[in-house]
């Protein structure tokens, strides 16, 4: 049985895509059958799927650096995507169609969603089983989060019933600042057990990957960076594969604390 797990915050500079990718690719080196898609309009296989029901098998890149680990790229013409399925009849699901005969053939598929609320993102949400909601250690971190949030109920009320928070991991945590400690006591109190229990670090080597064309596994699989995405790989397997679901309820959107203003 696999599972479809989104990447979402619309809040930039997060960490979205660099958890995407490097949890693709740790969960490839675990040896689970993964597929990454790439759904952020910053990079035409995905919109061809999502606007004219390509098949996502023919747009999928087979044993990209690693046996296990497919990818569907994304390219600028995924920009004109969303204005496009505006039009489109059932235009919420066509992703969730394109994935419906590929799906069993992994054990994950992973989805770097755009950093917006648009069309596309809810038509990554609707198609996935849970989301996994980075968060970057800074002040007003939890600020814009209810705008997720609600969107996550809108699709489980009108879509997808069964869309789960899967998880919401800290990023670029530094244990030596007063800042990062209290962003992530926040969230936890406010996350409790949907919280993962691995945070990622800065890391300079986790910053240089993207510009090798590597994920840090490959760049430099002996630094914290990479050592952290291979832990939250496994916490990740083990709460699919021991059977402990996620959590199907979203958090009261009044219970958010408010942002942290700077002193």
């Amino acid at each position: 049985m696999s599972r479809v797990i989104a990447i979402a915050n619309q809040k930039g500079g997060v960490g979205k895509t660099t958890t995407a990718v490097n949890l693709a690719a740790s969960l490839a080196t675990a040896e689970r059958k993964t597929l990454l898609i790439d759904a952020d309009p910053q990079g035409n296989s995905t919109s061809d799927a999502l606007i004219d029901g390509a098949s996502l098998a023919q747009a999928r890149f087979p044993h990209v650096h690693f046996p296990y680990l497919d990818v569907v790229p994304a390219t600028q013409d995924l920009v004109g995507a969303e204005l496009e399925l505006v039009n489109q009849r059932a235009r919420e699901t066509r992703m969730r169609e394109a994935l419906r005969d590929l799906r069993d053939e992994y054990s994950y598929v992973i989805i770097d969603c755009p950093p917006s609320l648009g069309l596309l993102t809810l038509n990554m949400l609707t198609a996935a089983d849970s989301v996994i909601i980075p968060i970057q250690c800074e002040y007003y971190a939890l600020e814009g989060l209810s705008q997720l949030l609600n969107t996550v109920k809108l699709v489980q009320r009108n879509f997808n019933p069964a869309l789960a928070i899967e998880g919401v991991l800290l990023t670029m945590y530094d244990a030596r600042l007063n800042l990062c400690k209290q962003v992530a006591e926040e969230a936890k109190e406010y996350f409790g057990g949907r919280m993962f229990n691995v945070t990622i670090p800065r890391n300079v080597r986790l910053a240089e990957a993207p510009s090798f064309g590597k994920p840090i596994v490959l760049y430099d699989v002996q630094s914290v960076g990479a050592k952290s995405y291979l832990a939250v790989a496994q916490e990740l397997i083990h709460r699919v594969e021991q059977g402990a679901p996620p959590s199907p309820s979203v958090p009261a959107i009044e219970q958010l604390p408010p942002p942290e203003v700077p002193a």
